[in-house]
C-alpha cells in the first residue's frame, strides 16, 4: 500500500492504513539500501532505526529493520527515541544513516520516516528518488522481495548514556555551581517521546524540572502533542502559575520542536523565542548569519541587524533550514513552528530539549525574567501560523492563484517567492504557503497597528476564501 503523495518535502509521512503499511515500510528499508548503494557504492551500510511513542510506531519499525537487512545491510535499534536522537546516533556511532519512526506533531493516526543520510537528514529530490527506485521495485539483488540476499545483522544499542553524557559535559556547573540560585523549570511531555529522556537529561545538568504528562502514550491522551499551538499548554501554563517557574518548555510529539512560555504563562512565539537566543548567540558571534523561515516576523530580521548579525530568510522545513545553516556557517537558525538549530557547541539539527537548555542557560547567565529578555523588541499586531485543511491540489493551486494576483508586487507592495509567496506593505506584510507534510494551507498576517493588520488580511483573505 502507497500513497504517492506521502513522499514529501523532507520526510515521509502519512495516515497509517491508509497511505501507507508495514509492507511499504519493508520496501522502504529495501528502497534505501539500493539508495545508499547508488550514492556511495556502499551495498552493506548500517543503519540505525528509532521510533516514536505512536502505536503503530514499533510494527512499523520492525517491518522497515527486516526490509534493510533482508537486502545485506545493518541494523542497530535504538527503541523509542526522540528524532534528535536518531539524528545524534549518526555522530555518536559512525555509522551510515538513520531511519526515524515518527509522526512528528501530526495526529495519533499519523506516521512516517525522517532519513538521515551520513550526518545529514535527505530531502526533496532525495526523497522522490526513494519513491522512483521503490516504484520500479529496484532492490538489490532483483525485483522480487523474496530474494536469495545477505541477510544483515541487527542488534539492539543503549544511545542514552552517551546522549546524556555529551551534554552533561557542556553544561557542567552551568547551573549547579557554588552559589548559583536554582532556576525552576516545567517541562511538558506531551505524552511524546521526549518523556523517555527528558528527566534524565535536565537532572544530569542540575535542574530539577516539574514535569508534566511524561509517560509515552501514543494516543496523546491530554492534548495534541504540539507546543507550538497555545491551546495545548494551558496545563503548563497553570504549572508555571503554580511553581512559581522562571519557564515552561513544551516538547512536539518526536521532541525536535519546541514550545514556550514565560514566567508570566505568557506563551512566545517561535520568532520571539529566536529574538532571544540570537541575541546570545551574537554576544559570542557578533557579525554572525542567522537564518530564519517565511513565516517568522520582521521584528526578528530587524533585532538581528540591530544587533549586529546578518538575518537570512529562508524556505520553511526543518531539513531545509539545517541544510542552509551548513550552506551559511550560520551558528543558528529556526523556524516560527518552533524548529531550533545551533550550530555554535552542537551539531546544527533541530533538537528541543538542548534549545531548552540553551535557554535555561541563557536565562541563568542574564539574571532576569524571561518577558525582560524581549525588550526593545516593539509590538507588533500579528497573526499566529494559520493553517486551513484542504486538499493537496487545492493547497498548491490557491498559492499559484496568489502568485498571479500579485504578479512582480509594486511600489506599494513587494513580493518575496522563496517558499509561497510572502507580500511586504508599508506597515506590514502577508504570507501563503503550501505545507510540506500536510492536506494544509499556511497563512500569517502582521503589521504595526491593528488597522494594518485588518486590511493586510482582508486583502489576503478575500482571495483566499472563494477558493477553499
Amino acid at each position: 500500500m502507497m500513497n504517492p503523495v506521502i513522499f514529501r518535502e523532507y520526510d515521509i509521512r502519512g495516515v497509517v492504513g491508509k497511505d501507507f503499511d508495514e509492507d511499504f515500510a519493508y520496501d522502504l528499508g529495501r528502497t534505501y539500501v539500493t539508495f545508499i548503494s547508488d550514492r556511495t557504492g556502499n551495498k552493506t551500510p548500517t543503519l540505525s532505526i528509532g521510533f516514536d511513542a505512536r502505536l503503530s510506531s514499533p510494527g512499523i519499525a520492525k517491518a522497515l529493520e527486516k526490509g534493510i537487512c533482508d537486502s545485506g545491510a545493518s541494523v542497530i535499534r535504538l527503541g523509542l527515541v526522540t528524532t534528535p536522537i536518531s539524528y545524534f546516533s549518526c555522530f555518536a556511532l559512525e555509522i551510515d544513516g538513520a531511519f526515524m519512526v515518527t509522526g512528528s506533531h501530526n495526529p495519533p493516526e499519523y506516521n512516517g520516516f525522517k532519513i538521515s543520510l551520513g550526518k545529514t537528514t535527505i530531502y526533496g529530490d532525495d526523497i522522490q528518488e526513494l519513491r522512483k527506485i521503490m516504484q520500479a521495485k529496484r532492490y538489490l539483488g532483483g525485483k522480487e522481495t523474496s530474494l536469495k540476499t545477505p541477510q544483515g545483522a541487527s542488534k539492539d544499542h543503549d544511545i542514552f548514556p552517551a546522549y546524556l553524557a555529551r551534554y552533561k559535559e557542556e553544561f557542567k556547573g552551568v547551573f549547579d555551581s557554588p552559589g548559583q540560585a536554582p532556576i525552576k523549570v516545567v517541562l511538558d511531555c506531551g505524552n511524546g517521546a521526549a518523556g523517555c529522556i527528558a528527566r534524565k537529561l535536565f537532572e544530569a545538568v542540575g535542574l530539577k524540572p516539574v514535569i508534566l504528562f511524561e509517560k509515552p502514550d501514543g494516543t496523546f491522551p491530554n492534548h495534541h502533542p504540539d507546543p507550538t499551538v497555545e491551546e495545548n499548554l494551558d496545563a503548563m501554563k497553570a504549572a508555571v502559575l503554580k511553581e512559581k517557574a522562571s519557564i515552561g518548555i513544551g516538547f512536539d510529539g518526536d521532541a525536535d520542536r519546541i514550545g514556550v512560555v514565560d514566567e508570566n504563562a505568557r506563551f512566545i512565539l517561535g520568532d520571539e523565542m529566536m529574538v532571544v537566543i540570537s541575541r546570545a548567540i551574537l554576544q559570542t558571534n557578533p557579525g554572525a548569519k542567522i537564518i530564519g523561515d517565511v513565516k517568522c516576523s520582521d521584528r526578528l530580521y530587524k533585532d538581528i541587524a540591530k544587533h549586529g548579525g546578518i538575518g537570512i530568510m529562508w524556505k520553511t522545513g526543518h531539513s531545509l533550514v539545517k541544510a542552509k545553516i551548513k550552506e551559511e556557517k550560520a551558528p543558528f537558525g529556526g523556524e516560527l513552528s518552533g524548529h531550533v538549530f545551533f550550530a555554535d557547541r552542537n551539531y546544527g539539527y533541530d533538537d528541543a530539549l538542548y534549545a531548552g537548555l540553551r535557554l535555561v542557560e541563557i536565562l541563568a547567565k542574564a539574571k532576569k525574567p524571561l518577558s525582560a529578555m524581549l525588550d526593545g523588541l516593539g509590538s507588533a499586531f500579528n497573526t499566529p501560523e494559520i493553517r486551513i485543511d484542504t486538499t493537496e491540489e487545492k493547497k498548491v493551486s490557491i498559492v499559484a492563484k496568489l502568485r498571479t494576483v500579485f504578479g512582480d508586487g509594486s511600489a506599494e507592495r513587494k513580493i518575496n517567492l522563496t517558499d509561497g509567496i510572502r507580500v511586504s506593505y508599508a506597515d506590514g506584510w502577508a504570507l501563503a504557503r503550501a505545507s510540506n507534510t500536510q492536506p494544509v494551507l499556511v497563512l500569517r498576517f502582521e503589521s504595526s497597528s491593528q488597522q494594518g493588520l485588518d486590511r493586510i488580511r482582508g486583502e489576503f483573505e478575500s482571495i483566499v476564501n472563494p477558493l477553499l
